[in-house]
């Protein structure tokens, strides 16, 4: 069985998925992934974040994904992690704490 990781741009963000079939969409300019590969839990540890991905893609047969917004597919060996990283490549679950508003306009 073959297995590709596609990384691609959405919403502002890079999605890792893994797929077993990646071919020329129908639609000029557009990538069709098939057959999303997501982790079977047999431990008690789960991953929120493929969790969020799997909910998000639940029930998608084919995913078609512009050529502009993927930036690599790679065939792999074995399935990884599915994950969302922010654009700079960190994992897009950590956020900065925020800030109260600043005085700066008062005199």
């Amino acid at each position: 069985m073959r297995i590709y990781r596609v990384s691609f741009h959405n919403s502002g963000k890079v999605y890792q998925l893994h797929a077993q079939q990646i071919t020329q969409a129908e639609l000029y300019g557009f990538i069709e992934v098939r057959d999303l590969l997501f982790g079977e839990h047999t431990s008690v540890v789960i991953d929120p974040a493929e969790e969020r991905l799997k909910s998000e893609f639940s029930g998608v047969q084919r995913l078609m994904l512009p050529m502009h917004a993927i930036i690599r597919i790679e065939e792999v060996e074995k399935r990884g992690q599915n994950k969302i990283l922010d654009i700079d490549g960190s994992i897009s679950n950590i956020h900065p704490f925020p800030l109260p508003p600043s005085d700066s306009g008062k005199s």
